[in-house]
């Protein structure tokens, strides 16, 4: 169903309807709790009003299209990035602490990796998470360009690793890349690549935080540099 509501925001629109026992809560938890369990492709107006005890229809007065669902899906689960204030008073401290929470919220719903790669909008938490992340680099005294950038180098590390493990994730995936990797870089075509892969791909450590740490590291070098005369 569309309507001219089309182009507003989901969560700018308020809930309608008649007084039942549905209500755009209780909707999307119904459909959390299916992407939980069977993943997103399961999520369906119907799936959801089945697990509801309700007619697909009457789900409509709530929700106008599967596509608001996913949108508040996405905005309902990212709360759990949501750290509890006030933040560390260090500013990669802080930054490190908000993209942990962005990384555990993700774990906890594999699903939300589609939503991130193909989802644009930003709800009410989305904003609560971009509002602490500004706040955590406000003692800075950056310009607001110079903040964007660092929110986006770090906000492209996260989600680039979250994206990483959870393709790792999938056992059919990584057993093909081992099978692959280990066919080619015997070949002699790869002489830097065969010592690394000779057995396969080798198994992963957990490197978040290495690796984040590096990126907040090097913006702090590079910002005193800035300042330095």
């Amino acid at each position: 169903m569309t309507s001219e509501n089309g182009a507003v925001p989901v969560w700018a629109r308020p809930p309608a309807g008649r007084r039942t026992t549905l209500s755009r809560e209780a909707i999307v938890a119904a459909a959390v709790a299916v992407a939980d369990a069977e993943g997103l492709a399961a999520v369906s107006i119907r799936r959801v009003a089945a697990e509801l005890g309700a007619r697909a229809m009457s789900l409509y007065t709530y929700i106008e299209r599967k596509e608001d669902l996913l949108d508040l899906m996405a905005d309902e689960v990212i709360a759990e990035a949501h750290v509890a204030e006030p933040l560390p008073s260090d500013w990669r401290e802080a930054t490190m602490t908000i993209a942990r929470s962005e990384r555990a919220a993700v774990r906890h719903h594999p699903w939300l990796v589609e939503l991130i790669s193909r989802r644009e909008a930003v709800g009410p938490n989305g904003l609560r998470h971009l509002e602490q992340s500004v706040a955590a680099l406000s003692g800075l005294g950056l310009d607001r360009a110079a903040t964007l950038r660092i929110l986006a180098a770090v906000g492209d590390y996260t989600r680039g690793f979250i994206l990483r493990e959870h393709n790792a994730a999938d056992p059919r995936r990584t057993a093909a890349v081992d099978r692959y990797f280990k066919e080619r870089v015997g070949t002699g075509a790869y002489p830097h690549l065969e010592p690394m892969f000779r057995d396969g791909v080798p198994e992963q450590e957990d490197t978040f935080e290495i690796g984040l740490t590096w990126l907040l590291n090097g913006i702090a070098a590079g910002l005193d540099r800035e300042e330095s005369p």
